[in-house]
């Protein structure tokens, strides 16, 4: 209750704070960043690949806040710190089918990113504002502002949750064995398009179809906040100077962070059958409470696993975070999984020209 009645945060002292250390240039796709972090101002200012390492993430951070936001919306908290929606009872109590707190971790999520966006996007350098033309959903809680107005698409989503069996693996490492297939949690969100919020108050009418709905929700929390757990480590490893790869490295834990939580609570997905009414598309999600180290789902911790050389120890870590390419992969699997279905090509071409910038980023 504490937490649900604190008064909401203030951005300005954030802002300020950013404007004191980093000055990101506004203007056309490309445009460098204009200011510095502190301690690159006696040199003039950041190189070319630093500005790239930090716009790329700002670009992600503005995505991942939309979606957080619609989820937010329809089944978090609702307060003064995540404002826009009046949330969606129903949608709501099928989320909390896997923990009773889930409103709340939605909702702390969602500032969460709120947050991450507000500090990188500084004079937004990767400005998505023109994009903004998806409708998104039309049922009950829903912002009617934002209506039409979403850069995501969480309605026709192709989820891979590899995620959980790399994470219980203690023989594999993507960065080692990148050609090794890991096992699906749940195979039938990794093909065909699925919705991960009602699309209208008529997905809201059968109990059976909206737990599977409010259950693929519960899978695509943790398969989007796996990617940022990668993502930072990887970019950080390019970054030159100390001040953005402080950045990159302080914010990248905090989606570890959620990533924990959301891997223990999807193993709470009740195991049902369902198949979409609109699309006829099938799902089926199964009892992961079972005696296969693979896939048993109190197995949240990290296992070991082998590491820079299979002649060291194993050892318990994130995975994957191979540098190379690291930036268009995240962006290659964000559009695989369904996420920008409806968006324009002018939209894949920025984010394209922007994740490009920073995986030619070099230390140094």
């Amino acid at each position: 209750m504490e937490k649900r009645n604190k008064p909401r945060k203030s951005f300005i002292s954030r802002r300020s704070f950013l404007g004191q250390t980093i000055a990101l240039g506004a203007g056309t796709v490309g445009a460098g960043l204009l200011g510095s972090v502190r301690t690159a101002e006696a040199s003039g200012g950041l190189s070319e690949g630093d500005a790239a390492l930090l716009r790329f993430p700002a670009a992600l951070e503005t995505i991942e806040s939309d979606f957080w936001i619609q989820y937010n919306e329809l089944g978090g908290v609702q307060d003064d710190e995540v404002p826009g929606g009046s949330g969606n009872p129903a949608y709501t109590a099928a989320i909390q089918v896997m923990d009773d707190e889930m409103d709340q971790y939605i909702h702390d999520n969602t500032d969460d990113e709120i947050t991450h966006w507000n500090f990188l996007k500084g004079a937004e350098p990767a400005n998505l504002d023109a994009f903004r033309t998806l409708m998104g959903s039309t049922a009950t809680g829903v912002n009617p502002n934002l209506i039409g107005h979403r850069l995501t698409n969480l309605t026709q989503l192709t989820i891979d949750t590899s995620w959980w069996t790399r994470y219980r693996d203690d023989r594999h490492n993507p960065d080692l064995d990148p050609n090794f297939v890991f096992k699906q949690a749940v195979p039938t969100l990794g093909v065909n398009q699925h919705t991960a919020i009602p699309r209208t108050d008529a997905d809201t009418n059968d109990p059976n179809f909206l737990q599977a709905i409010a259950n693929t929700a519960g899978f695509h929390f943790p398969t989007i906040e796996q990617g940022g757990s990668s993502l930072y480590p990887s970019l950080a490893q390019r970054a030159t100077d100390v001040e953005v790869l402080r950045i990159l490295m302080s914010i990248g834990p905090t989606e570890t962070m959620h990533f924990q939580t959301w891997s223990d609570t999807a193993g709470n997905a009740p195991p049902l059958r369902a198949i979409d009414p609109v699309t006829g598309v099938r799902v089926e999600f199964k009892d992961l409470e079972v005696e296969n180290e693979l896939f048993d789902k109190a197995l949240i911790m990290p296992e070991p696993c082998p590491f820079l050389s299979r002649s060291l120890p194993i050892v318990s870590i994130i995975r994957p975070t191979n540098t190379e390419g690291a930036a268009m992969g995240a962006l290659t699997f964000l559009t695989n999984m369904g996420l920008f279905i409806g968006q324009s090509q002018a939209f894949f071409d920025y984010m394209t020209q922007l994740a490009q910038d920073a995986d030619r980023a070099r230390r140094g």
